[in-house]
C-alpha cells in the first residue's frame, strides 16, 4: 500500500468506527427512543443508563470502549508506528464526538479517551483507577474526581512506555474530553420540546 492510501484507510475506519456512538444504537434498540431527544440529550453511557438502566448502560460501555480496540487494533495491523495510533486515536474521538448520520451530535468522549488509553498503556489505567479511589474518598466528588485522575494517564503512560509521542497524544486527547465535558444539548431538547 501507498502511505497516502494507509492514511486514507485509516482515516475512514476511524472516523467511522468512532461515529458508531453506543448510547443511541442501545437506547434505540431497547426503547425505541432517540436518545438525542431524551434525558441530557447527550449520545453518552449515562444518559442511556438513565433510560435503560444498568444493563444499557454496561452494553454502552462495551460498545464504546469495543470500537476503539477494534479501530486501533485494525491499524496496528495496517501499519507500525505511535503516530498512526494516536492520528487513529484522534479520528475515533473525532468520530464519537461528531458522528456524522446523528447530524455531528455525539457524546463527550470519555469512554474514547479511556479505551485509548488501555489500548496504549493498559497499566496507566490501572494507575487511573487507583487515583481515582483515592481521590473520591478525599474529595467525595465523582465527577471532579473523574477527571482529575484521568489527567494522570499521560504521565503515567510516559513514565511506562517512555513515548513522548504516546504520551502528548493522550494528553491532546484529554485535553479535548475537558474541553467537551460540559458540552450539553439539554437546552436546545427543552426549547425543542417547548415549541413542539
Amino acid at each position: 500500500m501507498t502511505q497516502l492510501l494507509i492514511l486514507s484507510v485509516i482515516v475512514l475506519v476511524s472516523y467511522g468506527l468512532g461515529s458508531i456512538t453506543g448510547a443511541y444504537y442501545i437506547v434505540k434498540l431497547f426503547t425505541g427512543k432517540d436518545i438525542r431527544k431524551i434525558g441530557s440529550g447527550n449520545v453518552g453511557a449515562t444518559n442511556a443508563g438513565r433510560s435503560t438502566g444498568k444493563k444499557g448502560f454496561l452494553l454502552t460501555l462495551v460498545v464504546d470502549a469495543g470500537k476503539v480496540i477494534l479501530a486501533l487494533s485494525f491499524t496496528s495491523l495496517l501499519t507500525d508506528g505511535e503516530a498512526y495510533l494516536i492520528l487513529s486515536s484522534f479520528l475515533i474521538m473525532i468520530g464519537h464526538l461528531f458522528p456524522i448520520q446523528l447530524g455531528f451530535h455525539g457524546g463527550k468522549g470519555v469512554v474514547a479517551y479511556l479505551a485509548t488509553a488501555l489500548f496504549l498503556c493498559p497499566l496507566s489505567i490501572g494507575v487511573f483507577a487507583i487515583m481515582m479511589g483515592g481521590a473520591y474518598i478525599v474529595i467525595r466528588r465523582y465527577t471532579f474526581s473523574g477527571l482529575l485522575s484521568m489527567g494522570t494517564i499521560p504521565i503515567t503512560a510516559y513514565v511506562i512506555e517512555g513515548s513522548f509521542t504516546i504520551s502528548a497524544g493522550l494528553g491532546a486527547l484529554f485535553m479535548t474530553v475537558l474541553f467537551f465535558h460540559n458540552r450539553s444539548f439539554h437546552h436546545s431538547v427543552e426549547t425543542k420540546e417547548v415549541r413542539e
